[in-house]
């Protein structure tokens, strides 16, 4: 998918999210919306991988066995720094973080699915 795409459905994934979660507040309008999907995938590209690793490591190989939990993880302290960076995106505990960081997973996952299916 390209990158304008990507970017769209992380978007629409950080909108779900604020409407199902309490505690995970998206403010402004789309302008808004954009910036942070932007932020936080800036920061997954910086960031993201590292702190995989060095859960992974941390855990004594544990974080690699159960990789989508730890990537959750990630996300969750990834929506953290997001959160710490603008004040656009409130998050109120890494609990929140963790369950946004789910939803938002499964939103971007089946978003991605059913552009596939209809050919975009």
């Amino acid at each position: 998918m390209g990158i304008l795409v990507s970017w769209l459905i992380l978007t629409f994934s950080f909108v779900v999210a604020s409407k199902l979660i309490d505690g995970f507040q998206l403010k402004g309008g789309l302008g808004n919306q954009l910036m942070v999907a932007a932020l936080f995938a800036i920061l997954e590209l910086v960031l993201g991988h590292a702190l995989f690793v060095a859960i992974g490591i941390r855990t004594l190989g544990l974080g690699f066995l159960f990789a989508f939990v730890t990537r959750l993880f990630v996300g969750a302290i990834l929506l953290k720094f997001t959160d710490a960076l603008t004040d656009k995106l409130k998050v109120k505990s890494l609990g929140t973080a963790f369950v946004a960081s789910l939803v938002m997973s499964i939103t971007a996952t089946l978003t991605e699915g059913v552009l596939h299916v209809i050919g975009l």
